[in-house]
Parts: C-alpha cells; structure tokens; sequence
C-alpha cells in the first residue's frame, strides 16, 4: 500500500513523460477528504492522509510518482444542475439561494454547477434559471468560509456563547 500525504502536482503542469497514468477514481464529494483508502485503477492500493488540512484535489492532480508510473486524480462525473446566469443579478441571485442551502457549488468559465437534487432544480426552474441536468465532473469547488448565522430572531446557542464571552 501506498501512503500518500501531499500532492506532487498537476498533469497540466508538470511533466509525466515515460511514466504509465494510473487513475485514481474518486466522487466529488471524496476530492476533499483528509482521510481514504482507495485502489487505483490499476489495482495499486493507496491512502490518502493529509495531516494538517485536507487539499481540495483537483481533476489531473498527481499525488504519487516514480520513475514508471504516477497515481493521478480522475473525478468521476456527476449528475449536475449546470446554470448560465445572464446578467450579474442573476448570478447573484442563484448563488445566494444555493449558498442559503448550503449546498456546494461548482464555478466553469460562466457556468455554475450544484450536485443534482430534484428539489432545487425544480425551484430553479420554477423562477426562471433555465437549469439543466447534465453528467460533469464537479471542480473548482468554491471555497467558503462558513459562519455561523440565524435564520431567526432568537439566535442560535453559538452566537449566545459568543456574545457572553465577549463581555
């Protein structure tokens, strides 16, 4: 078994000349794991075991070489909900009502990609987004910082601890 703790690059750049691919399939949602086992589909067993905070592996990323063979990272494609908003408003829109749902979201040139759920695709439609469902290979996930908020006028049990403890 293979331990794999960093990545080595990416195949868009940097040299994998003389070296046989040997993909390493994983789901979207296991591209930001910090820990898994997985074989490669060469049959190589590896582990991925990012210590300090888990990278966001990319499609083409290269987490293992040697001089015959490289492990390299394929996303496998996902059913998706692809939107092309048309004006700024629109992006702003759509990517709040996602956001609000706290559902992950995907950026491709001036696409915006959610993993599929039919409740929201109909939602989308419903006001208009044109979504459309298609198999793509979620990347570029976009990277947030998540804090905790209300939905309320009471307050959730945080914020109460946070306002005491800043007394």
């Amino acid at each position: 078994m293979i331990i794999i703790e960093k990545i080595e690059g990416n195949v868009a750049n940097y040299s994998t000349a003389n070296r046989v691919m040997d993909p390493l399939l994983l789901e979207w949602f296991e591209a930001g794991k910090r820990l898994l086992r997985r074989h490669t589909q060469g049959g190589q067993e590896v582990a991925l075991r990012f210590m300090r905070e888990a990278p966001m592996l990319q499609q083409g990323d290269i987490v293992w070489m040697d001089d015959k063979k490289a492990i390299v990272i394929d996303i496998v494609p996902a059913a998706a909900i692809v939107l092309k908003p048309v004006t700024m408003k629109d992006m702003a829109a759509v990517c709040y009502e996602i956001g609000n749902k706290h559902l992950p979201l995907f950026l491709e040139g001036d696409e915006v990609l959610v993993p599929y759920e039919e409740p929201l695709f109909r939602w989308l439609e419903a006001k208009g987004y044109n979504p459309v469902k298609e198999q793509r290979t979620l990347t570029n996930m976009l990277r947030s910082n998540i804090i905790p908020h209300e939905h309320g006028s009471s307050g959730s049990l945080f914020s109460k601890i946070m306002q005491l403890a800043s007394k």
